[in-house]
């Protein structure tokens, strides 16, 4: 596989970390090893689980990892709802959260596709 550094989903994944980081910053101190620790670290697997299924030699193998980044994302967007009925997020914060993580989705099975074939 080329550099996942290259990749268009990767880079989007590490915009998501950042944009995470950055809005779970005001979310209260008695959540740091809660919901932000828990959100943060889903985040990080995305962009990580592509970065480990490059190292892979086999499609198989690569295909795994990207299904696991997946289920990364989706784990991000019950978070966000769980920020949301918490109070922690505004619906505006939420749904472009959502909204982003959803890309991810459809590019993480774009790219899923293109490595099966």
């Amino acid at each position: 596989m080329a550099n996942f550094q290259q990749l268009d989903v990767y880079k989007v994944a590490q915009e998501y970390i950042k944009e995470i980081y950055q809005i779970t910053k005001s979310y209260p101190k008695d959540e740091k090893y809660g919901l932000i620790d828990q959100i943060r670290r889903a985040t990080v697997s995305i962009a990580a689980n592509i970065a480990e299924g490059c190292g892979r030699y086999h499609p198989k193998d690569f295909t795994q990892f990207l299904r696991i980044a997946r289920g990364s994302s989706y784990e991000v967007i019950a978070l966000l709802d769980a920020s949301l009925n918490l109070e922690y997020l505004n619906k505006k914060d939420h749904d472009a959260l959502y909204t982003k993580a959803e890309r991810i989705n459809m590019m993480l099975n774009g790219l899923i596709n293109s490595v099966k074939k």
